[in-house]
């Protein structure tokens, strides 16, 4: 089985499903990995790590030491740069044109020979208008590429218990909820490599939790998954991915969060 896992920034396929890409890769898929950017205009540490015009170069290293520690079979770039955060913290997208991003997006797919795409969820998570995009370029693509034996997935799916609940994607029901607790070591070396945004990380899950907190706390361990393209009617998905994560034993026989 191949997996293309397309994400906006660098740090995105870590913190959002990082247990669930590295688990699978134990199981066997080739996981490849495609950023629509190098992450220019995020934050660059606390103390800064690098000058402003040098954080796109650090990022993209810190996400192949990632995508190493995750067991990742490749490392793939758009060409799209970062925008920097705005005044009172706005968020913005890195094009506005979700058509030529879904062209380059099959691109890879074809080249790959790719069975399953795992992409942003249809909220952005939090609203990140990158994570919108991505998504919608996923949507437009799959209409002409999904099938029974080519698969769309989105993380962060909805469910009842989620650990960081603002992070879910409350309009994708969970089909697979997953303990990924066996790969907390491979999750945890790849949230390392993200030295940049430790101090992001630190900060959101020390307001979320109300005391100071390590970077090795911030990784969750269980993680989710919503089928979104072809359709599923009812129940868990009944395709070669869902078969793989049954047999792995780390996904929760109980579906959350439907409707």
């Amino acid at each position: 089985m191949k997996v293309l896992a397309f994400f906006a920034h660098p740090d995105d396929e870590t913190m959002l499903a990082g247990g669930t890409l590295a688990l699978l890769a134990r199981l066997g898929a080739e996981v490849h990995y495609l950023c629509a950017t190098r992450g220019e205009g995020g934050e660059a540490g606390d103390p800064p790590l690098c000058a402003p015009q040098e954080l796109g170069a650090l990022r993209s290293e810190e996400l192949a030491c990632a995508v190493q520690a995750l067991g990742g079979a490749s490392l793939r770039f758009l060409p799209y740069v970062d925008p920097s955060v705005g005044p009172d913290n706005t968020l913005y997208a890195f094009m506005d044109d979700p058509v030529r991003l879904a062209q380059e997006l099959r691109q890879v797919l074809d080249e790959l020979s790719a069975d399953v795409l795992i992409t942003h969820g249809s909220s952005g998570e939090y609203g990140h208008p990158a994570h919108r995009l991505v998504y919608a370029a996923a949507r437009l693509t799959a209409q002409t590429w999904a099938s029974p034996q080519r698969l769309w997935y989105t993380v962060q799916a909805a469910y009842a218990d989620a650990p960081k609940p603002r992070l879910l994607n409350l309009d994708d029901p969970a089909h697979w909820v997953l303990d990924v607790t066996p790969l907390k070591a491979e999750k945890t070396a790849a949230t390392l490599c993200h030295r940049t945004q430790h101090a992001l990380f630190v900060r959101n899950t020390s307001k979320q939790l109300g005391r100071p907190v390590s970077v090795p706390e911030v990784v969750v361990t269980l993680e989710s998954l919503h089928r979104a393209a072809p359709p599923v009617e009812d129940g868990q998905p009944q395709d070669a991915l869902g078969m793989l994560l049954h047999r792995s034993g780390r996904a929760r026989e109980e579906i959350a969060a439907h409707g």
